[in-house]
């Protein structure tokens, strides 16, 4: 019985007991894994897949991560200065030995699937790298405005110098609703306020602070 399955862009035919150069997967050196696109199945009762053979399997050993061998990549330029370069490539592939082809019950197997690797070997380093990256300083949290009592209505915060209806429900949206809140705000209550509301320095340079403690108190 043999098999005709697809990874890495490429189709191969394989059987139990052959030993196959893949494109580089994601398992290390005595993993056992399972490649799920099956494009056909041979032997005395064909099937062939439209496009993959439905719970089909072909299940293989990892021996080893290899490299293919390098390709050298030569260019002139004659008449660009008689510019060359020399570029070489070395392929990453997995070795593996096919050990099982199942016609089926391939989803219940419980065997790794072969995905592909490009990363296999740099996610160590990557996770690394992010637990030593600093932690970013927390943004200034915004003014902890204590909620109305209940049946309380909020003032008409369109007294303040340069507050609009759409000022005031960005306001109303923030949990502001009373000119006591706002006289009471301190320098980084209205640093953080600015930043969450873009104000850009609006509440010093009206004075908002000066003019709700004047309407706070009547």
């Amino acid at each position: 019985m043999f098999a005709v399955l697809k990874t890495g862009g490429k189709q191969y035919k394989v059987q139990a007991g052959d030993m196959l150069r893949v494109e580089k997967l994601a398992a290390a050196a005595g993993d056992k894994v399972q490649f799920n696109d099956i494009l056909m199945l041979g032997g005395d009762n064909p099937i062939v897949g439209a496009p993959l053979v439905a719970d089909a399997g072909v299940q293989a050993e990892v021996i080893d991560q290899i490299k293919g061998e390098k390709v050298i990549n030569f260019v002139k330029r004659r008449r660009k200065h008689s510019s060359k370069r020399t570029k070489g490539h070395r392929q990453k592939l997995t070795l593996v030995k096919i050990t099982d082809i199942l016609a089926s019950g391939a989803a219940k197997s419980g065997v790794m699937a072969a995905v592909g690797g490009a990363g296999f070997e740099a996610a160590p380093a990557a996770e690394t790298a992010k637990k030593a990256a600093p932690k970013k300083e927390a943004k200034a949290e915004a003014p902890k405005s204590e909620a109305p009592a209940a049946g309380a209505a909020a003032d008409d915060l369109k007294k303040l110098s340069g507050v609009g209806p759409a000022l005031e429900k960005k306001l109303l949206e923030a949990g502001v609703t009373t000119f006591a809140q706002i006289a009471a705000w301190t320098e980084e209550d209205v640093a953080a306020m600015d930043e969450k509301l873009s104000f850009k320095g609006r509440i010093e340079r009206e004075g908002w602070i000066d003019q709700a403690k004047e309407l706070a108190n009547g």
